[in-house]
């Protein structure tokens, strides 16, 4: 590439560099695009004279000029070398490296904006319960392509998959794609959209999380504005904002045909109960084998019905930013102190694993964990947990070995074989005790631990290596007394009224530096200090939690943990019964005035810093119904809330009638 022909391609105004001040990040993820984005980069380059932007390139592993033509702007950041980690992972390695923006745009490659579309987007966006905006998609020729959709169900597949493009005017029940000319002529909340073009805020985008790169192509916009609307956002369709597509820009084989139809099934079975999941497994596969004419159908019926063929399909190597589940963080899930989750913080930690938009580059979270040794120890308190601790230290015993990090495996009370499965990892140690007492557990963890800083986790939380690395470092680098990782919620598999549970949460507001929830966090040698002995509570990182003052402890840069939610409604009461015993313990012993009280934060004796401004599931009925009456916007929000407070109320009950320890085993199956 010689310099006259760099300045060609970076005619106009300039993007803005990381650091530099902008208004808006956008993310352009390719995969052979030569031919396609320079077109796109010239008309951002119109749109930056009235409103500054930093680009970013995510090459998927072009094997065309793509990068040599992103290269060739020198102030588009090009990514590079991480392979095809598909669509949903490209975008989740672009967020992490735009720094601070208020608002983020995804783009395919093959788009050209018209003048107009940037600032109508963002004007959209300004409407304070907008947090995705589409904008109007065109065709070479100017038509309008009908890029709207309505939320999949097993009816509208049926639809689609026997009528196909006939009958376009027929009833919304019956077609998933938005036909109707008229939609597409005036502004208005819809189900989902295309995904060429999203324009997210930045606050919105903590509260949703990373992209789900299971998806890899297909189906994960539809995940993620679904995940949108269950968060308390609307997605928004913005006629006034048009783009222009050329669509298919990377390409149609029969693998990408094949993998259209088992993402459809993915995500019902994300999403959907399991009865609905198999009818549209059922439909997707008869609509395919109907069509068997077709190379991409044929492949579609295999990929659909042998589970050998759809591990066969195009995926890419995980990026580690992805989340785990659904919406928001792991809010009501069962944690061993039940006090629910806070999300990730305002400039800080990304919600999920993605940073917040409006994290520095610099601060872009690791997806691996550091080479050198990192130090410290870790403390598993495990209580029959045998059908899960293998998954735990199946990835963090081999890591923690190599790393000199210690690994203490306490089983408390175990009547399986917990001990048995912990000590076939080699380097990790057990410890057995007879009494089932998650407290005395973690006190016999410390007493055998080798150094701080020490994390305490969960035997049921998946934690990479990389987040227990970043949050042992930070207690042993920084200023920090306390910390964790960020926490993402998995609800595959949930019925609809835990769903609908979490969505009503995840629209609560929370403390956003909190410890309680996760199922993990970590101690320095001072902040260890302050504790001393765990005290003979339930819910042991709320009074951790209530220790620390906002600037002794953090969510810290990193992968997410991953916190399997109750299946069935009847698992989540036992945990919200648990949930609200933790709390009510927590706060007399507080009240009491206790040495630990005093010193949490220099807070007043019979006050918990963190407590008494929770919003989830643990303040009084009172506060609780103010605050979710606030999150109503529409009839389903309100079923939503309806579910919360009935749950909730049962959680109540249940914990003045017993004071055993609930534990979720629909999650443990």
């Amino acid at each position: 590439m010689t310099a006259q022909a760099e300045r060609r391609a970076t005619a106009g105004p300039a993007f803005a560099a990381v650091g530099a001040p902008a208004e808006l990040g956008v993310v352009v993820v390719t995969y052979d695009n030569e031919a396609h984005l320079d077109r796109l980069l010239g008309s951002l380059r119109l749109a930056a004279a009235t409103t500054p932007m930093r680009v970013v390139v995510v090459d998927n592993g072009s094997a065309d000029g793509t990068v040599r033509r992103a290269r060739a702007h020198a102030d588009v950041l090009t990514l590079t070398g991480h392979g095809n980690v598909g669509y949903a992972g490209g975008i989740n390695l672009g967020l992490a490296r735009l720094g601070d923006v208020p608002a983020c745009l995804v783009l395919n490659a093959d788009l050209v904006l018209e003048p107009g579309a940037v600032p109508a987007l963002l004007a959209r966006l300004r409407r304070p319960e907008a947090g995705v905006v589409l904008p109007l998609l065109l065709d070479r020729a100017g038509a309008v392509q009908p890029s709207l959709r309505r939320e999949p169900s097993v009816t509208r597949s049926l639809g689609d998959a026997v009528l196909g493009r006939f009958l376009g005017d027929r009833p919304g029940w019956l077609s998933e794609t938005v036909r109707d000319p008229t939609a597409y002529a005036w502004a208005h909340p819809v189900d989902w959209g295309t995904g060429a073009a999203v324009l997210v805020r930045a606050e919105a985008a903590r509260a949703i999380g990373p992209w789900d790169e299971r998806f890899f192509l297909y189906s994960e916009e539809t995940d993620y504005c679904r995940r949108a609307r269950e968060a308390g956002w609307e997605v928004w369709f913005e006629p006034a904002a048009r783009v222009r597509h050329a669509a298919g820009g990377s390409g149609r084989g029969p693998e990408l045909t094949a993998l259209l139809q088992v993402n459809r099934v993915r995500y019902a079975r994300k999403h959907r109960a399991a009865p609905l999941a198999g009818a549209t497994l059922a439909v997707t596969a008869a609509a395919s084998l109907a069509r068997t004419w077709d190379a991409g159908h044929r492949s579609a019926v295999r990929a659909l019905l042998l589970p050998g063929a759809r591990r066969a399909l195009p995926r890419g190597v995980p990026t580690g930013l992805a989340q785990a589940g659904g919406a928001g963080e792991a809010a009501g899930a069962d944690r061993a102190d039940g006090a629910g989750v806070a999300r990730g913080p305002a400039g800080g930690a990304g919600t999920l694993g993605v940073p917040a938009l409006g994290v520095p580059e610099a601060a872009a979270p690791a997806v691996a964990a550091p080479a050198a040794p990192v130090g410290g120890t870790v403390v598993i308190p495990a209580h029959d947990e045998a059908a899960v601790i293998g998954r735990t230290l199946a990835g963090l015993a081999p890591w923690a070995r190599a790393a000199g990090v210690d690994v203490v495996v306490v089983c408390n009370g175990c009547t399986d074989g917990t001990a048995d499965v912990a000590r076939r990892f080699p380097g990790v140690r057990v410890l057995e005790l007879p009494e089932g007492s998650k407290p005395r557990a973690l006190d016999a963890g410390d007493r055998a631990a080798r150094g701080f800083p020490r994390v305490y986790l969960d035997a049921d939380v998946a934690a990479t290596p990389a987040a227990v690395a970043a949050t042992l470092l930070a207690l042993a680098d920084g200023p920090w007394l306390a910390a964790r990782p960020p926490a993402a919620l998995d609800l595959a598999g949930a019925s609809a009224a835990v769903r609908a549970f979490h969505r009503a949460r995840a629209r609560l507001t929370a403390p956003r530096d909190a410890l309680w929830g996760a199922g993990v966090y970590g101690l320095s040698a001072a902040g260890h200090a302050r504790l001393g002995r765990f005290p003979d509570l339930v819910a042991d990182d709320l009074w951790v939690d209530a220790l620390f003052a906002p600037g002794e402890k953090r969510v810290v840069d990193a992968p997410p943990v991953r916190v399997v939610a109750p299946r069935t409604a009847r698992s989540l009461v036992r945990v919200l019964a648990r949930t609200a015993r933790g709390t009510a313990q927590v706060r007399a012993r507080a009240a009491t005035g206790s040495p630990g009280a005093a010193r949490a934060g220099g807070a007043a004796a019979g006050t918990v810093p963190g407590i008494d401004t929770v919003a989830g599931p643990v303040p009084g009925p009172s506060r609780t119904a103010g605050a979710l009456l606030r999150t109503v916007r529409g009839p389903r929000s309100a079923l939503d809330a309806a579910a919360y407070a009935a749950l909730v109320t049962l959680g109540r009950l249940h914990a003045r009638r017993g004071a055993g320890w609930e534990r979720d085993e629909s999650s443990r199956r």
